[in-house]
């Protein structure tokens, strides 16, 4: 399954928001989910089985627990195919980042107007 296929699920994409908060046994994962989105602990399960096999989770064992966390490789992998569109953005952000930074010194070094008259 393509990197985008797997991210395209809405359930999917927020196994890993939690899971890029803290590392969850399975049922924590089931329950969060099953109450969000209203499906079963089979399909929570073969979300998760979806993530591990694509790369994007990973799971130990602890006594009966399973433990889920984020695999760095999957976003690496999704990193690597935006990266050849950075170029696309980069210079534009870097020149808003360099008229924001003008602006801020134009700011500091404009005198403060005083206002006249009373106040209501």
């Amino acid at each position: 399954m393509h990197v985008f296929e797997v991210l395209a699920d809405p359930v999917r994409r927020r196994i890993l928001e939690l899971l890029a908060s803290k590392e969850m046994a399975s049922g924590e994962v089931v329950e969060a989910i099953g109450a969000e989105f209203g499906i079963t602990q089979a399909a929570v399960s073969q979300h998760l089985k979806v993530l591990r096999e694509s790369g994007f989770a990973t799971v130990r064992a602890e006594a009966q627990k399973r433990l889920y966390s984020v695999d760095p490789a999957g976003l690496q992998a999704v990193d690597a195919w935006v990266g050849q569109f950075r170029n696309f953005w980069e210079p534009k952000l870097d020149a808003l980042a360099t008229e924001i930074a003008r602006g801020k010194r134009e700011r500091r070094k404009a005198p403060i107007a005083r206002r006249s008259g009373k106040r209501a």
